[in-house]
């Protein structure tokens, strides 16, 4: 078995996953799966490298509404100097 077909059979199954492993429907998953994989073929090697690669989590807007505003500290004047 090629590189190629391992990766098409690794995208059918994530696929077929992501649908809720339904019955029936094997032969669109591996046509999905073969055009991820020519894609993913046929893409820059700076692609296939992102694509690996973990997206950093945003901050969600929850999570900023979240936290309470904190007011900046005010500084005292400075002494004239003597």
């Amino acid at each position: 078995m090629s590189t190629e077909d391992k990766r098409v059979r690794e995208f059918a199954y994530q696929i077929w996953e992501s649908e809720g492993k339904p019955e029936g429907q094997e032969a669109r998953h591996w046509e999905m799966a073969r055009k991820l994989a020519e894609a993913e073929a046929l893409a820059p090697s700076k692609t296939k490298a992102a694509a690996k690669a973990k997206p950093k989590p945003r901050p969600t807007a929850t999570a900023a509404a979240q936290k309470p505003a904190v007011a900046k500290k005010t500084r005292a004047p400075r002494k004239p100097a003597s």
